[in-house]
């Protein structure tokens, strides 16, 4: 068995979550919020079978869209004099970080 661990943007939780439950995947679903932009995502927590991980990684690859996204920096930018950058930048967001750990037990009451 292992733990699939999902972080999508949130825009692209339902629909992913929508297609793990037509597959008869069960997750649960944590609030979660990113460090770089500090906006919300969601994390996905998928108990299955080895032979099933190859499976659940290409759905949410296949759902979770990366897309550009205009953001203005509010921390420095760093160099000697520590300066801001005031105008917008633009960003890939989106997409998915997925870890896969090992699971020793699996209890289900």
């Amino acid at each position: 068995m292992k733990l699939v661990v999902a972080i999508v943007q949130d825009k692209d939780a339902s629909r992913i979550l929508q297609a793990l439950v037509k597959k008869d995947f069960r997750a649960t679903r944590l609030a979660s919020t990113g460090g770089f932009l500090r906006e919300g995502n969601t994390t996905l927590l998928l108990g299955v079978e080895e032979d099933q991980v190859q499976e659940v990684i290409d759905l949410i690859g296949e759902l979770g869209c990366s897309r550009e996204k205009l953001v203005t920096p509010l921390s420095a930018v760093g160099g000697p004099m520590d300066s801001y950058v005031p105008y917008p930048v633009e960003v890939t967001v989106g997409g998915a970080t997925i870890f896969v750990l090992p699971v020793e037990q699996y209890h289900r009451f």
